[in-house]
């Protein structure tokens, strides 16, 4: 399938990486637009797609349109692509805070997709959530699904509100469990450790802690409980931990880039 990406960065990148080499697509079908120069050299090189320097060379081409820019380039996009996009093609969104309202109406395009992705999408371990409009075609709807599948597991749903959710916890996600990796080396250094070794310990401590999680199909609470021992080294942390509003400073976090996401695509 055609598909023509409106930005070439990191995200953009990472799809292209996915869909060339699940041979989802071919690297003659597709096509990135993107004003810089040296990135259009790079993308060509490395994946052996099209490049264009303007996105009205893409206006008239097949398949499906990606818009993969920043949210404040987003409003110059959609200008300059408004009434210009087939209504047999269907608009995928993976910019922040935009809804598909913004992108239907800037775009004055009906065929819209929603996509909130996140950035362990690079290295094939994502997680995606993604809206449609009724009027996307269900084609493409199958294939984005697949597209998604090759970032890691994706999540398909019928109501908007749960992309803005998503993006306060699976998006935004990253950031927070990359903040409680780097603390908890701080503590092992803290300790008298090394940094190198603190890393090590933590990261196959993480690393494992979600495997397990996800292996055994058990809740994060009952294995909680089995670490935890009577009168032991884990039950003491813990209650340290919960006295310092470690629970409740997560979910309220949470709630707070939740709030900023509505705010960002009112």
């Amino acid at each position: 399938m055609d598909i023509s990406f409106v930005g070439g960065g990191v995200m953009a990148e990472a799809l292209l990486k996915g869909i060339v080499n699940s041979g989802l697509s071919n690297p003659g079908e597709l096509t990135v637009s993107d004003p810089l120069d040296e990135r259009r050299l790079y993308l060509e090189s490395e994946y052996g797609i099209n490049t264009v320097g303007s996105n009205s060379s893409i206006v008239d081409g097949n398949g499906i349109v990606i818009l993969a820019v920043k949210p404040q380039i987003l409003p110059y996009v959609l200008s300059d692509l408004r009434g210009k996009i087939s209504d047999a093609r269907s608009v995928a969104s993976i910019v922040a805070g935009a809804t598909s309202m913004t992108i239907r109406e800037g775009l004055s395009h009906n065929a819209v997709v929603r996509i909130m992705p996140n950035t362990p999408a690079q290295i094939g371990h994502g997680m995606s959530v993604w809206y449609s409009t009724g009027d996307v075609a269900e084609l493409d709807r199958s294939f984005i699904g697949k597209m998604l599948r090759t970032l890691g597991d994706e999540v398909y749903v019928e109501d908007e509100k749960f992309v803005d959710m998503a993006t306060a916890l699976s998006a935004s996600g990253p950031a927070y469990v990359f903040l409680f990796i780097e603390s908890l080396i701080d503590a092992g250094v803290y300790l008298g450790m090394s940094r190198d070794m603190a890393r090590r310990l933590v990261l196959q401590t993480v690393l494992g802690s979600t495997e397990l999680v996800k292996q055994s199909g058990r809740h994060p609470a009952e294995l909680k409980d089995m670490v935890t021992s009577p009168g032991g080294t884990t039950i003491e942390a813990l209650v340290s931990m919960e006295d310092e509003g470690f629970r409740a400073s997560v979910i309220k976090g949470v709630r707070s880039a939740y709030d900023r996401s509505l705010e960002l695509g009112g």
